[in-house]
């Protein structure tokens, strides 16, 4: 469901937590390391749940509306043909009847955490756009207008809200950290959402990839700080990034131990996390430095790289 580098960006966010914690050894650390990663990949998958469940809200809130303004004291002929079409919405209904998000909304209680103020107020929104006046104007369905539909809540209304994303960022933990791979995930939803686990964020294959990274990084830090430190030209280690160090690292165990992942990939994802979150000179430090031990390394014939096309 997610890439190797949304993987990075979890192991470089569950170090930065652990530098923070300070464990007293290398075992402390990797036990620690793992439970943090692990709970921030639940997280994620949480929020991505959560997400889906604002969505499907949204559509299903037409039942609640006609519901409502049927049973006003004079309801108006307006209030009692009140269409419903989008909340038996083909495509939603197909995640609705999904066994693993229905495990997922009841062992982490998400439905519970949906503001329903928020899904009237989005309802409402959607029920003035002239897409929504066309999906409800045609008889019938189609995968494609039943799709459109349900992306345009995603896009224009949650996406494109600025107080509803203001409203995550404040009530929802985690939100902004993971906001990105989110907007991933649902790329991802919207173009197979059959084939989506909801209780699983990870395959086994990133699973194990994710957790020997981090492994590996905790390990290997005081052999990694041994490349780095000669390569940080009129810059003490300490005036670094923490962030920039952890990349320096984790890129520097992806050249070294992982063998499937060539050096050209290692060198460029990581410069991209830099860019991404930490200051807006990292990525060209995170370069010089990782190119620098890179050249290294292979000149002390240190790097060793199956040939793998594919990544």
């Amino acid at each position: 469901m997610i890439s190797r580098r949304n993987i990075r960006v979890k192991v470089m966010q569950t170090l930065y937590t652990l530098h923070a914690a300070q464990p007293d050894n290398n075992d402390i650390a990797t036990t620690l390391g793992l439970k943090i990663l692990n709970e921030k990949l639940a997280l994620s998958l949480e929020l991505f749940t959560t997400t889906i469940a604002y969505v499907a809200s949204i559509a299903q809130y037409a039942e609640i509306d006609a519901r409502f303004r049927s049973s006003k004291y004079v309801p108006t002929e307006a209030d009692k043909n009140v269409n419903t079409k989008i909340a038996g919405n083909e495509f939603i209904w197909k995640t609705l009847s999904n066994e693993t998000y229905q495990q997922k909304l009841t062992s982490s209680n998400i439905l519970q955490g949906v503001d329903q103020d928020w899904v009237k107020k989005l309802y409402q929104q959607l029920c003035t756009s002239a897409l929504y006046q066309t999906y409800i104007a045609v008889e019938g369905r189609d995968a494609k207008s039943e799709k459109a539909i349900i992306r345009y809540i995603w896009t224009e209304l949650i996406i494109n809200n600025e107080d509803f994303q203001s409203y995550l960022q404040d009530e929802i933990s985690g939100w902004e950290d993971d906001k990105e791979m989110i907007y991933i995930l649902m790329d991802n939803f919207f173009k197979n959402s059959a084939s989506i686990n909801f209780m699983a964020l990870l395959t086994g294959e990133k699973l194990e990839y994710a957790k020997n990274l981090l492994v590996t990084a905790i390990e290997k830090a005081d052999y990694c700080m041994e490349l780095i430190e000669p390569k940080l030209i009129n810059w003490e280690s300490d005036r670094v990034a923490q962030i920039d160090l952890i990349l320096l690292r984790l890129g520097l165990c992806e050249l070294l131990y992982f063998e499937t992942i060539p050096t050209k990939v290692t060198i460029n994802e990581y410069i991209e996390i830099a860019k991404q979150y930490s200051t807006p000179q990292s990525g060209h430090f995170v370069n010089a430095v990782l190119d620098k031990i890179l050249k290294d390394l292979e000149k002390d014939k240190k790097i060793s790289k199956q040939d793998r096309l594919a990544h």
